[in-house]
């Protein structure tokens, strides 16, 4: 019977440098795995991914970090060769990356919906196709979604639009993996107390959304905490393989207007 636990394993994380993929990262490291990669975007980053690496060492675990935009296949290749050399192949891959626009829909231009669609849908599909050519059999793959793909809302066309073909990538990934022992799975937090939030809202909005989950009043900030969500990610990638080809929504009862 296949090992589903984290020790010993081997973790690759998109987005991994701070927030819910920094934490995550240190997380995995503290529950056994043996080596983590994480990547992350820009320059102005640089010091969280070595904070995040400097934790990772901490929990006993071999940490290397990799900037990369990968919004391109050939970056999201490099990413994963890069991460063979160092540390092997990974028996883990979570992709974190996203980008968020609240616009009006007749306000989008073609840039922005290039932009989007480049993040939160093309690097999305490459990162599966790469963990489906490298991961290890056995293996789990989590994609990072929204929230929003079961609730909808006005002005986010283009972010809930451009994250929704992550649940048909998920699903048809599951099926071609399974063979391989590799379960894959989306998961969709509610709006997360993070910096990534609070410059795409207004004070109206940001109230709103601190009380429309039905338990708001029982975390810090009304929000989805990160603290939240990595249990249930740590659970996906080792006891919860048997959930496959699924988009689980952790968002503690979340609804919009």
């Amino acid at each position: 019977m296949a090992d589903h636990s984290i020790k010993g394993k081997t973790v690759l994380i998109a987005g991994g440098a701070k927030n819910l993929g920094g934490l995550l990262a240190a997380d995995l490291a503290l529950h056994g795995a043996k080596a983590v990669a994480i990547h992350y975007n820009s320059a102005s980053t640089a010091p969280d991914a070595e904070q995040t690496v400097a934790a990772i060492k901490l929990a006993g675990a071999k940490a290397v970090a990799f900037q990369a935009d990968l919004t391109t296949a050939g970056a999201v290749e490099k990413l994963f060769a890069d991460t063979i050399a160092a540390i092997g192949n990974p028996d883990i891959a979570i992709n974190t990356v996203g980008k968020v626009l609240k616009k009006p829909f007749v306000e989008i231009s073609e840039a922005e919906y290039d932009e989007m669609t480049a993040v939160n849908s093309k690097s999305a599909f490459f990162f599966l196709k790469e963990a489906g050519r490298h991961v290890n059999d056995n293996g789990k793959i989590v994609t990072l979604v929204t929230s929003l793909l079961g609730a909808f809302t006005p002005f986010y066309a283009a972010y809930a639009g451009t994250k929704a073909p992550v649940e048909h990538f998920t699903r048809a990934a599951s099926k071609e993996f399974g063979e391989r022992g590799i379960s894959v799975t989306a998961i969709g937090p509610g709006p997360m107390d993070t910096p990534f939030f609070y410059p795409a809202e207004g004070a109206d909005a940001q109230a709103y959304h601190k009380t429309a989950a039905a338990l708001s009043a029982f975390t810090k900030t009304g929000l989805t905490d990160i603290d939240d969500i990595v249990p249930f990610i740590r659970f996906l990638v080792s006891d919860g393989w048997w959930m496959t080809g699924q988009t689980i929504l952790v968002n503690g009862g979340y609804t919009t207007k």
